[in-house]
């Protein structure tokens, strides 16, 4: 999921980049024009990093369902909650990724206000905010994941775990 979405991402931003060059015209390449073209690149990478990371979370909860890790597997459940679905598709998992992911979003806020409080108790930063940036985000973002995963049978009951 990680590498996919950092992949669609550098995609994506090249996209850009290169719509905004032809569309100036296609101008001589020279140095100014390369890094102009490389600030553009780099303006857009993160912003293309968030659209494809949330099409790379909703695509890969598909492929979490009926697979076995260490003994248990996740089951997405019909709506009267009896019966399990066998071939997930994407239309099933609308309701359980919302759940998913707001479960990632109040994770990665915890995590942020630990990660705020610990900064401004035992740090030099002059600033609160120094450290953030998009690619911590990310770790945040990861570690929010796995942890949601403990707590998506609680929170969905859509949701069940089995032993396989």
């Amino acid at each position: 999921m990680s590498v996919l979405s950092i992949i669609l991402a550098i995609l994506l931003a090249t996209f850009i980049t290169a719509f905004m060059y032809i569309q100036q015209g296609s101008v001589t390449l020279k140095t100014e024009v390369y890094e102009a073209l490389f600030a553009i690149f780099i303006f857009w990478l993160p912003l293309s990093w968030s659209i494809t990371l949330l099409f790379t979370l909703f695509r890969s909860l598909k492929y979490i369902f009926n697979q076995c890790n260490n003994g248990y597997e996740l089951k997405l459940l019909e709506c009267n909650r009896t019966e399990v679905i066998e071939d997930i598709g994407y239309g099933d998992l609308v309701k359980v990724w919302r759940r998913w992911f707001m479960l990632i979003i109040w994770l990665t806020g915890t995590q942020m206000i630990v990660a705020l409080g610990f900064t401004y108790v035992f740090s030099l930063y002059s600033a609160i905010f120094d450290w953030f940036n998009i690619y911590i985000l990310f770790c945040f973002i990861l570690v929010s994941g796995y942890f949601s995963f403990i707590l998506l049978a609680g929170r969905c009951k859509k949701v069940k775990v089995v032993k396989c």
